[in-house]
């Protein structure tokens, strides 16, 4: 009995591709387009797809060519073959660039980037691409109703963004290499200045130049305190209002500690 699916699955996918090679050994286009549109409206891509792509050069320069292209593209879209949705959204805008699609095409364009971005970990070079062109898009469609969702996508790609960076701050810290991790936080901060993490990440800053300053050499140890020190008030200046500021100000004490300790430990000069 366990075979029976598997049994219906391949009747079933048989019957399929026996359908649609009929379809293709037409010589009627007509016949070829009226299944096309019917494989769409079914969903059934991949079908559609071929269909399309079979009957296309007949209807090349025919009024029925654009609404076959337009449809044509969304169906590597909704398979989602986003790689080649993107090249047919674009493509459609180069050949129709006054049709009534043009705006839907290019949203559609920019969109296809977002949906091929990675998780933050990963390589970002879509998530920048549909950044840029999503902004392209509201400055090149000022009175458009998807302008809102393409903000939404710009924000949700920048958070991406500062996640990785941020990652990849807190690796370094983790690794113990405090003063490449100090500069990232820093960095983090300084590139994502509306983040609600902010603090967070200057504070982070003041714990890896700590843990920097703590490692270094004795000739290194009171420079490195006292730039601990200067982020610290930095911080205070920045975020007077903090929740963090009492976690800050204990470095400020540590550090000058720090700094007592070595001016206590220095060899004294004789008179």
């Amino acid at each position: 009995m366990r075979s029976l699916p598997i049994i219906l699955f391949v009747f079933i996918l048989f019957g399929c591709q026996k359908s649609i090679g009929k379809v293709l050994k037409s010589k009627d286009p007509e016949y070829k387009l009226r299944m096309a549109e019917n494989y769409f409206a079914k969903k059934k891509y991949n079908q559609a797809q071929q269909v399309y792509e079979d009957v296309m050069p007949y209807y090349k320069g025919r009024k029925e060519f654009e609404d076959i292209y337009y449809k044509f593209a969304y169906t590597a879209y909704y398979q989602q073959d986003y790689l080649n949705a993107e090249n047919l959204f674009k493509t459609y805008l180069e050949v129709f660039p006054n049709s009534s699609r043009s705006e839907e095409m290019d949203y559609m364009r920019a969109y296809t980037f977002y949906r091929q971005s990675p998780k933050p970990e990963l390589d970002q070079t879509n998530t920048i691409k549909a950044m840029g062109l999503m902004q392209t898009f509201i400055n090149t469609h000022p009175g458009s109703a998807r302008n809102k969702e393409a903000n939404d996508i710009i924000d949700a790609s920048r958070k991406k963004l500062e996640i990785k960076d941020q990652k990849a701050a807190q690796l370094y810290y983790d690794l113990g290499q405090f003063r490449a991790a100090g500069v990232a936080f820093e960095a983090v901060m300084n590139n994502y200045p509306d983040s609600p993490e902010s603090e967070n990440y200057k504070l982070m800053a003041i714990k890896s130049f700590y843990r920097f300053a703590e490692m270094s050499v004795e000739e290194k140890k009171e420079e490195r305190f006292n730039k601990v020190i200067e982020a610290c008030n930095d911080f205070i200046d920045r975020f007077p209002q903090s929740s963090l500021a009492k976690q800050v100000e204990q470095y400020i004490t540590l550090s000058q500690n720090n700094l007592k300790t070595l001016a206590n430990e220095s060899p004294k000069t004789s008179a």
